[in-house]
């Protein structure tokens, strides 16, 4: 149930309670629309990142989101699976292993991205991609937190993204 009352729109809690701030929810849905249309990312290390977030947000309608052309990728349960336990997989590339752990760091400790870490992210990364990376991790980072935090219900069909 969400923790602020607000006028139904028909879209969903998870876009109706935004409503009551218009012109907020207008640069809200830009920024995510950047960020899903402009990203270089491939589209499984989007996802291990982004579903990274996901988890650590214990955000309902993120979890519930998938990649439009999750099938064409090999992106399934199974796969967020391997995402969830990153550290261990086999099945998951290096930049897939390291866009989650970077997700991680950025969302829970981001001053324990040492240069270690910077170096191993850099030997598989070229800087363009990290830049979009962090954006992209951040914009997953307070949408899903405000959505997780508002109480929102999921949609009952998956937002495809």
């Amino acid at each position: 149930m969400a923790r602020i009352e607000f006028p139904e729109t028909g879209m969903g809690e998870h876009v109706d309670w935004m409503m009551s701030r218009v012109p907020m929810a207008i640069g809200m849905g830009q920024f995510s629309e950047a960020v899903y249309s402009n990203t270089q990312l491939g589209l499984r290390e989007r996802e291990a990142a982004r579903w990274t977030i996901a988890l650590i947000n214990d955000c309902i309608v993120c979890q519930g989101s998938r990649a439009k052309e999750a099938a064409a990728h090999d992106i399934d349960d199974p796969f967020y699976t391997e995402v969830a336990n990153w550290r261990t997989s086999a099945a998951l590339t290096d930049r897939e292993r390291l866009a989650a752990e970077f997700a991680q760091r950025f969302a829970l400790d981001h001053l324990a991205m040492d240069d270690e870490f910077w170096s191993r992210l850099r030997s598989k990364y070229a800087d363009e991609e990290i830049a979009d990376l962090t954006i992209c991790t951040g914009m997953w980072l307070g949408m899903g937190r405000a959505l997780a935090i508002m109480g929102v219900r999921a949609p009952e069909e998956p937002i495809l993204i």
